[in-house]
This record gives structure tokens, C-alpha cells and sequence, in this order.
């Protein structure tokens, strides 16, 4: 039941070429970012990511789309990455957008063994009816185009059906976790990292306090073992090293979100 490994890159070793990620965080709160930057080192490319963002400019999953490592992203927000935008205008990246909710249901319907739901969320717009841009040519033209969605009515309100997700791997970051792999999110970092690693086939947790079992109080477990393959714990310094997406500055003193 010992699940830590002892290093990142042991932990994502067969994490091969055209694997599918489900990767944890919000904007780069929660981002694994020492397992994302040990399959950097490791050179896997042809990367298929599902995570609510792409990261940023040289953070988080950022780093892998710099190096051309990820070929294709379902996620709901890309806004903030000037990368990102180069690479799916130019035609070099495949983006499935999904709104917010309904990434994270089905994310969370498929670890949970729902192979699709409905929701309200999209109907009457192109996610729906079909016709967003998956992929443009190099010359800006459209390659592939969402396909239409089956929409039906429940309570006289109509729903559009929506596939759950499961990935070969997950990538999630948690504040404590124990040796067999349960795990506990630091206020904000609890976003879409208990989903993520729901979906992940093979969950690889990097953890900042590593705990024995019986340490945490069942209570308190956000995500149970039982979602979770492999843990690594993280040094202090890595622990401590977390980026700030924006920062501001105002009268009383510089603040950051």
C-alpha cells in the first residue's frame, strides 16, 4: 500500500509519447509543477491535456507547450498564454473548449464510471449546435470544427449531452498526503485538482507534507487513496516555490492573486 515513489522523475517515467493528461490546477494555483517539469526533462511529446488552463507564459503547463510537448488541449479558459494563441491560430495545436462546469463534471462523472450526462450549459451555442474551431489551417481557415451535440428536454428545459473524461495519467499537486496516497488541498489548490486525479487512470500526486498513515483525520481527506497510484514527496524548497499569476500593487502595499 506504500505508494511514494522516490523521485518525480521515476514517477512519470512511462508517461509515453501520445499519452492523455488530466492535469490539476487554476491559473497556477495548485499546478503540479515539479511533475510537469520532470516530463519536460524527460522529452515525452504528442501530449494530450485536459486542465481548466494551459498555464501561462513559462509556468506551469506552459512549459510543455513552449517545447511543442502537447498537441492537443480540452480545457475553458486560455485567455492569459500569448503562446497558446500563436500555437492554435497558426494551426500547430488542437483546442476543444468546454465551459467551466462542465469540464469539471465530466472529469468528475468520468472517474466516477458515468460515461455521459446532461446539462443545460451550452444549449442554443455553438458547443451544442457544433461549428467552434477545433483546429485552423496554417493560412487561417478552419481544419476541424466541433461536432453537433444530441440535445434533449427534461422538466421542459433542454440539455445538451456531454462525454465524460478519462485520461491515461493525472498530474495533481496537494498540501498533505500520505503513504497511501490520501490526500489533502490547500484552500484555493482544492479547484480541479480532486477531479483531475478522479480521472487520471494512473493519479501521480506530488505532495508538500508527506504524513504516515492515520495522520489525517478521515474527516478531513478531500480525495481518498483509492484515486491515487503513485506519490512524491516534494523537498522544502520545492514545497515552498509557488508562482503568482498576477500581481498588483496598491496604497497599503503590494498584494497578489
Amino acid at each position: 500500500m506504500d505508494k511514494v515513489v522516490r523521485s518525480a522523475d521515476e514517477a512519470v517515467a512511462d508517461i509515453g509519447h501520445g499519452s492523455s493528461l488530466a492535469v490539476g490546477g487554476f491559473g497556477l494555483s495548485g499546478v503540479p509543477d515539479v511533475l510537469i517539469r520532470a516530463l519536460h526533462q524527460q522529452g515525452t511529446g504528442g501530449l494530450s491535456v485536459v486542465s481548466n488552463n494551459c498555464g501561462v507564459d513559462g509556468g506551469g503547463l506552459g512549459i510543455l507547450l513552449a517545447a511543442g510537448r502537447i498537441v492537443r488541449v480540452t480545457g475553458s479558459y486560455v485567455g492569459d498564454n500569448k503562446e497558446f494563441s500563436r500555437r492554435y491560430l497558426s494551426g500547430e495545436l488542437e483546442l476543444e473548449l468546454t465551459p467551466q462546469g462542465t469540464l469539471a463534471e465530466r472529469l468528475r462523472a468520468g472517474g466516477a464510471g458515468i460515461p455521459a450526462f446532461f446539462t443545460p450549459a451550452g444549449v442554443g451555442t455553438l458547443v451544442a449546435e457544433g461549428g467552434l474551431p477545433w483546429r485552423y489551417h496554417a493560412d487561417g481557415s478552419v481544419a476541424v470544427a466541433s461536432p453537433a451535440k444530441e440535445v434533449r428536454e427534461y422538466d421542459g428545459r433542454a440539455h445538451v449531452l456531454e462525454r465524460g473524461i478519462t485520461t491515461d495519467f493525472a498530474l495533481v499537486r496537494a498540501a498533505r498526503g500520505d503513504r497511501h496516497g490520501n490526500l489533502v488541498f490547500g484552500k484555493a489548490s482544492r479547484n480541479f485538482n480532486p477531479l483531475a486525479a478522479m480521472a487520471g487512470r494512473i493519479t501521480i500526486a506530488e505532495v508538500e507534507e508527506l504524513v504516515e498513515p492515520g495522520a489525517i483525520d478521515p474527516d478531513e481527506v478531500h480525495l481518498p487513496g483509492v484515486f491515487v497510484q503513485r506519490v512524491v514527496e516534494l523537498t522544502p524548497r520545492q514545497a515552498a516555490a509557488k508562482g503568482i499569476e498576477k500581481k498588483t500593487v496598491s496604497e497599503t502595499g503590494a498584494t497578489a492573486r
